[in-house]
């Protein structure tokens, strides 16, 4: 499963909203200011709508005002629902503001060629210069699109790393050399043990979200190239020899059962018992992690770190176009990145209501397992001037820093696919992964035969003009690169 998408991480990492789409057309910013002339923002984020929000909001605002002149008006949208919906909201001409964005979500590429969100260059010299300083220069190179920036990057960890979570009572029963296990054929001796020690247990939990390209740089879904190919070659994932291995071994651990029988539909359920799962990871990640679990649990990496362009733009904060407050929501967006004081509200909440310090920089959650005020870490700004959890270290943000120094690059990192002449074929492209892969990923079928007829209908949707077309863009870009 997407662990950045059950676990609110900083990230992956980890994140139902009840954000309801009849109001879309009474933005509170289509009046542009409110009571004493305050602006106020429409801001849609990502995630579970919390139980305190208007608390936390409420609060916020009172500092806001004091600051800027602004209050907020915060809505959620939970994670299943969030492409869609922002997707009618984007395309009914709504004046919001402030949308969440990324490679995942929220289709940072596609909307910024498409105009739904404002160009931002000419406000971070002057309304965004302090964030512009304070978030990592890779992060707006990987936010360019054309040249030009649209969307704010949260800043956080900038590559990929995909790890094995285990919950640590299994590990220590069974004295599991867990650091030691990195690929999927790793693990089959220790999932045999759980399957006939733990009956109970789900030795590989696997939901709908699962994946595993951790080869792949994709640059438009199912088209890349390998990590490691220097040469730029672009290809349909699926016809990758690493790929049909992977999809080979799962099928294999299905079969035996080591597999949820769901894992084709499977939405991720926390009282579900099992030994592992996949999550994407960062420094410190278990203690997150078992925070939303609600049990402990350990790691270890499956490959290296990788900086992508996906994960460059893994998590973003765009002004919309429609935008009647666009000074003001750069303004926002700029002390957002920078005060503390702010970050840190909107991350865990009031203090002495949701939290307590518990020296300078760290913070103990009140009653934590209620989560009245449990938002996405990671989609709310600049993470490295939040406080920190009790259970971590003082210097955790100083550990994300060397993280993002030590990553690999991929060789494709800054090109940008335009997608103009191939939007067709993709849209299509899009339908038939949408009914193939989390069967396919589930081990459920037969790799061969289900493979097989993947590839043909891709083809049959226009998959080799699309590879055609990306491949010309790809060794363009590669001459102006030195």
């Amino acid at each position: 499963m997407k662990f950045k998408k059950i676990v609110a991480i900083a990230a992956c990492a980890m994140l139902t909203a009840t954000t309801i789409l009849t109001g879309c057309g009474n933005s509170n910013s289509a009046a542009g200011k409110g009571k004493d002339d305050v602006t106020t923002l429409t801001w849609y984020s990502i995630g579970k709508e919390p139980t305190d929000l208007k608390l936390v909001v409420d609060e916020a605002n009172k500092y806001l005002e004091e600051k800027i002149n602004v209050n907020l008006d915060m809505k959620f949208i939970d994670f299943g629902d969030y492409n869609q919906k922002m997707s009618v909201i984007i395309n009914s001409g709504e004046d919001y503001d402030l949308a969440f964005t990324c490679s995942w979500a929220g289709d940072y590429l596609g909307n910024a060629r498409k105009g739904a969100f404002l160009e931002l260059d000419s406000y971070l010299d002057n309304q965004g210069k302090d964030m512009k300083t304070a978030i990592d220069q890779r992060f707006w190179d990987g936010a360019k699109v054309d040249g030009k920036t649209y969307a704010v990057p949260n800043q956080k960890e900038l590559g990929v790393a995909p790890m094995w979570v285990f919950t640590k009572e299994y590990v220590d029963k069974y004295k599991i050399p867990y650091e030691d296990l990195h690929t999927l054929e790793d693990l089959e001796p220790w999932l045999k043990v759980i399957k006939e020690k733990e009956p109970g247990v789900t030795p590989l939990y696997i939901t709908k979200g699962f994946s595993f390209t951790t080869f792949f740089d994709q640059l438009v879904d199912p088209a890349g190239i390998l990590l490691t190919d220097k040469g730029l070659k672009i290809q349909n994932m699926f016809e990758t020899e690493e790929m049909k291995k992977t999809l080979e071994t799962l099928r294999r651990f299905y079969k035996e059962g080591y597999i949820n029988a769901d894992s084709a539909t499977a939405q991720d359920d926390k009282t579900v018992k099992r030994f592992v799962t996949k999550g994407d990871g960062q420094p410190y990640a278990d203690t997150l992690w078992s925070k939303t679990l609600g049990k402990k649990v350990v790691s270890s990496t499956i490959t290296d770190t990788w900086i992508t362009n996906g994960s460059t733009t893994g998590s973003m904060i765009a002004v919309s176009k429609n935008s009647k407050n666009p000074e003001k929501a750069v303004e926002f967006l700029n002390l957002l990145n920078t005060d503390a004081k702010l970050r840190n509200l909107l991350n865990y909440g009031i203090e002495g209501t949701h939290y307590e310090k518990v020296s300078d920089n760290q913070i103990k959650l009140i009653d934590a397992e209620k989560k009245k005020y449990d938002v996405p870490y990671f989609a709310m700004g600049n993470l490295f001037i939040t406080d920190v959890l009790h259970e971590e270290p003082k210097d955790k943000w100083a550990a994300f820093e060397k993280f993002n120094d030590d990553a690999k690059v991929s060789p494709a990192l800054g090109f940008k696919f335009n997608t103009e002449k191939v939007t067709n074929e993709i849209a299509a492209i899009n339908n038939v992964l949408e009914e193939f892969k989390a069967t396919l990923y589930s081990g459920s079928v037969d790799v061969d035969d289900y493979l097989g007829k993947l590839n043909a209908k891709l083809k049959e949707q226009g998959l080799d003009k699309v590879l055609q077309e990306m491949q010309s863009q790809v060794d363009e870009w590669k001459k102006t690169q030195k």
